[in-house]
């Protein structure tokens, strides 16, 4: 498919007129993340040791943090599992002498472990989902980023891989409000397999960033959004550009047949937005399952592209049901304050897990959460970083 050039061609590509339009309620966010009905916001989150990327023993840990979870056959019995991963940037741009994924992306092992746990659990279709910044076959993408193709095929689950970057495999994009009228906008549209699927499962990683203070398993959903419609004002299918001009600066706005900002006169600083954006994509997708892979990883922000990058061996997997939950004991474990007020601690701006709570979609205060396996303060690792510049 060629690249729409202007808008009415992005109208007859995409299909707008079709678009599906699906507006989960406030309550139906809420019940599948806080827990059982009128309790408090707070399902527990497990956290474990693990040193190495030996796919047996990742299988078994996993296997064991899901059952102090509750377990999840339940969950992903006889569904299709839709699982985001995060390899922000390029799988070909080493960080600190040594490859991504022992860097700032999810392990291609853990990837491994993480399916095999949800083939053994009875899931029906696995879909790996990342939005990335290249036109290969998402496929030949992956394989030369270290992922193990034939392990994952063998598996009796469906395994299906899908760059979110544009239509993909879809007929048409899917509007989607967010459920309590939008942080930055009202409604986004989505690749289909953020909605063509039963359960959706990030898989992130335990790191700083430069402009949200962390990137964990909420923030993992910022890369939901199709740089086709969102990286510039007129919609290009071969877009590979990033997003900033629209969700961090504010510079531009979506095409004319998207929803438009809420505020077209609110700050216009990354700082201020990003934290918008990234509650925003909890709403339109939530999260069902959260899985952090902090065994190797960076502290000092997101990406090689970031001077600050130091090398953290934590040694630590964590798993949690609710993601605002999951999130603030890992920022917690990180050495952070999850709950801290804007412009402080971790956070340069606007702490987008004190927003998430605020809305009711779990609590980001670890006092209030029940850790299983490890506590907090044994599996605490401080990352030691600070932003250089603060706007919040």
């Amino acid at each position: 498919m060629g690249p729409c050039r202007n808008r009415r061609d992005f109208l007859r590509v995409a299909g707008a007129s079709l678009l599906t339009t699906l507006a989960p309620s406030s309550r139906a966010v809420r019940a599948a993340q806080a827990g059982p009905a009128g309790a408090a916001p707070s399902l527990p989150v497990s956290i474990a040791r693990c040193t190495g990327y030996d796919r047996e023993a990742l299988y078994r840990q996993l296997q064991a943090m899901m059952d102090q979870l509750g377990g999840i056959s339940q969950l992903v019995s006889g569904k299709t599992v839709a699982v985001k991963v995060n390899l922000t940037g390029s799988m070909k741009e080493d960080a600190l002498g040594l490859p991504a994924w022992r860097t700032y992306h999810v392990h291609p092992d853990l990837v491994v472990a993480t399916a095999a746990l949800l083939d053994r659990a009875g899931a029906k279709r696995i879909r790996f989902l990342e939005c990335t910044y290249q036109g290969d076959p998402f496929e030949t993408y992956l394989k030369a980023g270290g992922w193990d193709l034939n392990a994952l095929g063998a598996l009796k689950a469906k395994v299906e891989y899908e760059d979110t970057r544009n239509l993909g495999r879809g007929a048409k994009y899917h509007e989607v409000k967010v459920p309590w009228g939008g942080s930055l906008f009202p409604a986004y549209h989505l690749n289909h397999s953020y909605v063509d699927c039963d359960v959706y499962v990030s898989l992130a990683k335990l790191k700083n960033h430069g402009v949200a203070g962390v990137t964990l398993g909420i923030k993992n959903n910022f890369g939901i959004t199709p740089p086709a419609l969102y990286s510039h004002h007129e919609p290009n299918e071969q877009a590979m550009s990033a997003r900033v001009a629209v969700f961090h600066s504010g510079e531009q706005r979506p095409a004319d047949g998207l929803p438009q900002e809420l505020d077209p006169a609110s700050p216009r600083r990354p700082t201020y937005r990003v934290p918008r954006h990234t509650v925003d994509a909890l709403g339109i997708r939530p999260i069902d399952l959260t899985i952090i892979d902090g065994i190797e990883t960076v502290s000092g922000g997101e990406g090689p592209w970031l001077p600050s990058l130091k090398v953290q061996r934590p040694g630590l997997l964590l798993a949690g049901r609710n993601p605002v939950c999951t999130d603030a004991v890992a920022t917690a474990v990180m050495g952070y304050d999850p709950t801290a007020a804007p412009g402080s601690g971790v956070f340069p701006g606007d702490n987008h897990l004190a927003m998430a709570a605020a809305l009711g979609l779990g609590t980001n205060d670890p006092a209030n959460i029940e850790a299983r396996g490890l506590s907090i303060k044994e599996a605490l690792h401080p990352f030691g970083w600070l932003p250089a510049e603060r706007n919040g």
